[in-house]
């Protein structure tokens, strides 16, 4: 079939396999250019098929030749539907492995489950012995409690005032106005549930308990702080609650590896283009005039350059990473620069959808959500007719019948 962009409202529902390949293939050069780092040897990524989790898994397979177990949720392609990008993504990324001589097995399944865990256990303990380095990088809407079976859900929303800004709207192209509405007590619970550190704390566990953490492993989660204009949506609001637990579950996973030797982190990372990025109108202007701004001053980064620098410079880098007073890693150095941020605020003052295009990296930001699903590349003739069947070899599927999307 000749595949091609088709959304539903701000979202794609096509991904083009030779898209997200070539996009995997970038990502991979980009690492194996750089000094090779000294570690790890072997990891565990959990939600390692978009975004930073891949960029992760990429960095530790081809910027370290680690073997690698990967974690994520994601929906084949069949005869006339396209897979999830996060598939394509997967399926490149053994592709390479593969010519690469690395070891790689990934887990399809809900990471959230305890199933899931298991099967992950079992080929570790089975192929790997051990891991030393684990990534939680997932960001998802909603979580099944295996303990409860209670179902959580995200919300994106403030906490006790509503506010209203800028933001970008998507499916006119245009800056509007737009009001984020408080979260309720039941609202901020469920969030910190889906997206705290529960979970995390749930892998660390399983893998302690199992013996599969060596001498002196590290598990990292990522984390984003922003600007003033994202802070009562986002660090003052229903998501930052969450992200405070994710960052107070570190300490935690921190002494509970004092035994051996190990360290947990939070890593605070800049704003980048994601999947998601326009179902957030206030970060996705934001996210616009960032990248602008960031370039002027040669200052960009996205997913592959975020990790690679983490690893480089943080992680495996001869010393314990600095850390600020709240004990995390700081990636948003940049982002966060004090006249990088006043000439965000600047911007926002006065942006209009008129201007948005000129002061902001509009065309950017539209095509880096394109090439995220395989659209918008150069280097790839969409007029193929290709089949949207991509194998990855070794799949470990954990329940079949629940295909979707990844989150």
């Amino acid at each position: 079939m000749i595949i091609e962009p088709v959304h539903r409202g701000h979202l794609y529902v096509t991904a083009h396999p030779d898209g997200c390949a070539a996009m995997v293939r970038e990502w991979v050069a980009y690492a194996r250019g750089k000094q090779e780092l000294p570690g790890p040897a072997r990891a565990l990524v959990i939600g390692a098929s978009t975004g930073l989790g891949l960029a992760s898994r990429v960095t530790a397979g081809f910027g370290a030749g680690a073997a690698t177990v990967g974690v994520c949720l994601e929906r084949p392609g069949g005869p006339r539907r396209t897979a999830t990008p996060g598939w394509y993504n997967t399926a490149a990324y053994h592709a390479e492995a593969e010519r690469a001589g690395l070891y790689a097995r990934t887990v399809v399944g809900d990471a959230f489950a305890d199933e899931t865990r298991h099967r992950t256990v079992e080929t570790i303990a089975r192929d790997l012995g051990q891991v030393d380095l684990v990534v939680y990088s997932i960001a998802a809407p909603r979580r099944v409690d295996p303990v409860t079976g209670e179902l959580y859900q995200s919300v994106l929303k403030t906490i006790h005032e509503p506010y209203r800004n800028k933001a970008f709207h998507a499916a006119t192209g245009t800056v509007v106005e737009t009001t984020t509405p408080p979260a309720t007590d039941d609202e901020i619970r469920q969030t910190v549930a889906v997206m705290g550190g529960d979970d995390w704390q749930r892998w660390i566990e399983a893998l302690a308990g199992a013996g599969l953490l060596a001498p002196g492993a590290t598990t990292i989660a990522y984390s984003y702080i922003g600007g003033d204009e994202l802070a009562p949506t986002y660090r003052g609001g229903t998501i930052g609650r969450a992200k405070l637990h994710l960052e107070a579950t570190a300490a935690q996973i921190d002494r509970r590896l004092g035994s051996i030797g190990g360290r947990a982190y939070t890593a605070v990372m800049k704003a980048l283009v994601t999947h998601a990025s326009l179902a957030i109108p206030m970060s996705a202007l934001y996210t616009i005039l960032l990248i602008r701004v960031m370039r002027e001053r040669g200052l960009h980064e996205g997913p592959i350059e975020q990790v690679h620098r983490l690893f480089a410079d943080r992680l495996y880098h001869g010393a314990a990473p600095a850390l600020d007073a709240a004990g995390r890693i700081r990636l948003d150095d940049r982002e966060l620069r004090a006249d990088v941020q006043a000439e965000v605020r600047r911007r926002w003052r006065t942006v209009t959808t008129e201007s948005l295009a000129e002061v902001g990296a509009l065309d950017e930001f539209l095509s880096e959500v394109a090439r995220l699903n395989g659209f918008g590349r150069p280097d790839v003739h969409y007029g193929r007719d290709i089949s949207p069947v991509r194998e990855i070899p070794g799949l470990i599927e954990v329940d079949p019948a629940k295909r979707q999307s990844s989150t």
